[in-house]
């Protein structure tokens, strides 16, 4: 989140989802056993990759990197890692089920997505509608949003001279009412005791004393937690990891959100930045991944935590390498790492299998191809997977595939 910007399912799937569409509500923030924290990962929205005409996003190229070359198969993009479906655009809605589906499977609860606000600035209008298109979409797999500002924005806008000084206050009271009208009302949209919970991210853009006058004149009630440190006006804060601090950070989180009462530890698998060789500014440092025992040590230690929520950073940002979307280099295991995390600590609801994860990239191939099987037909497919049928599943995608013309 260190970028110059942060930047249809039948009806059965809402019905087979374990998570409760109308948000998670409460008297306490303190888990149970029954009801253990949710997870929510952070979702990054800003990646372009048009094909008619080809064009690259500032994400995928960081003005370095020219994705249109490829070498043994794999594009040239602003990351040490690659996507198993190789560079995507996160507009693509084909892309979106493949991404909801694999959440779900690894037993995910919702996602939190980067807003950049309303203003048609840079790339902020694109990723104002592919996080529209996300709410959309993550409401058909059952999956809980919320919204992640980025008030970074605000004096970024004030030196393009596309907004006064003077209503900095005013700009954002005004983003956040479109928030609460628009999208806060969803029935997936992620509560706690009946309030929208709002996150923003950083601390560059309003002050604590702006933040202030934000929440009084929004009149409208929100469970607001900024980051890292809480706020005067905040409920409570959310971690994010910091490369110069390692692991040592979350512990030291997790011991001052023990006296608030609502906080959002974080997990992640590692830190591993692609600014210095895109040569736009010193990395900011490595947290290393450890064959996967950075994830697993900071998921336990984010699980132990009196917490109604817990995010993970990221599902995508392969900018900083923080990403746990399947990739060439990892493949499903971080996936693999959450899967178990949640089976061992939820008794009820649907728990799926290692191998239910393979069929969201089968599925996939099959909705990109040129001639695709009717979307009725994949949908169906996908009701056996998220019901578990997922040998039944598997061997409808091997019926389709071999279906197929050979090229």
């Amino acid at each position: 989140m260190m970028q110059p910007t942060r930047i249809a399912v039948a009806a059965f799937l809402l019905v087979s989802s374990s998570i409760p569409l109308q948000g998670r509500e409460s008297s306490s923030p303190n888990t149970t056993a029954s009801q253990p924290a949710l997870i929510m990962v952070h979702y990054m929205p800003w990646y372009e990759a048009r094909t008619q005409p080809e064009y690259w996003g500032w994400h995928w190229t960081m003005n370095h990197f020219d994705p249109s070359n490829s070498v043994r198969g794999k594009r040239s993009i602003a990351s040490h890692f690659y996507p198993l479906i190789g560079a995507y655009d996160s507009g693509d809605r084909n892309v979106l089920r493949y991404h909801f589906s694999l959440m779900k499977l690894s037993g995910i609860d919702g996602i939190i997505i980067d807003w950049y606000g309303l203003k048609d600035f840079r790339d902020y209008k694109l990723l104002h509608r592919n996080t529209a298109l996300a709410i959309e979409l993550a409401g058909e797999y059952g999956l809980q949003v919320a919204i992640c500002y980025e008030d970074q924005t605000v004096p970024i806008l004030v030196e393009a001279k596309r907004l006064a000084p003077q209503n900095r206050v005013s700009h954002v009271v005004q983003e956040l009412r479109w928030l609460n009208d628009q999208w806060f009302q969803r029935e997936n949209y992620l509560k706690l005791d009946n309030l929208p919970v709002l996150l923003s991210f950083g601390q560059t853009g309003l002050s604590s004393t702006e933040w202030g006058r934000v929440i009084q004149e929004l009149n409208s009630d929100v469970l607001y937690l900024s980051q890292h440190h809480r706020r005067p006006v905040a409920v409570g804060a959310f971690d994010w990891p910091i490369p110069s601090e390692g692991v040592r950070r979350q512990a030291a989180f997790n011991r001052e959100s023990s006296r608030w009462k609502y906080s959002m530890p974080v997990a992640f698998p590692r830190f591993r930045d692609i600014y210095s060789q895109a040569q736009l500014h010193e990395s900011y440092g490595e947290i290393p991944d450890r064959n996967g025992k950075t994830f697993q040590e900071t998921l336990d230690a984010a699980s132990g935590v009196s917490s109604e929520l817990i995010q993970i950073a990221t599902w995508n940002d392969w900018g900083e390498g923080t990403q746990i979307e399947p990739s060439l280099e990892y493949g499903y295991r971080d996936l693999k790492i959450l899967q178990a995390h949640r089976s061992r600590r939820i008794s009820k609801g649907p728990k799926y299998k290692e191998d239910a994860l393979m069929l969201p990239l089968k599925l996939f191939k099959l909705r990109t191809a040129s001639d695709p099987p009717p979307a009725a037909t994949l949908m169906a497919i996908e009701k056996n997977m998220f019901e578990g049928e997922v040998e039944i599943a598997n061997r409808r995608l091997e019926s389709l595939q071999a279906e197929r013309p050979k090229n």
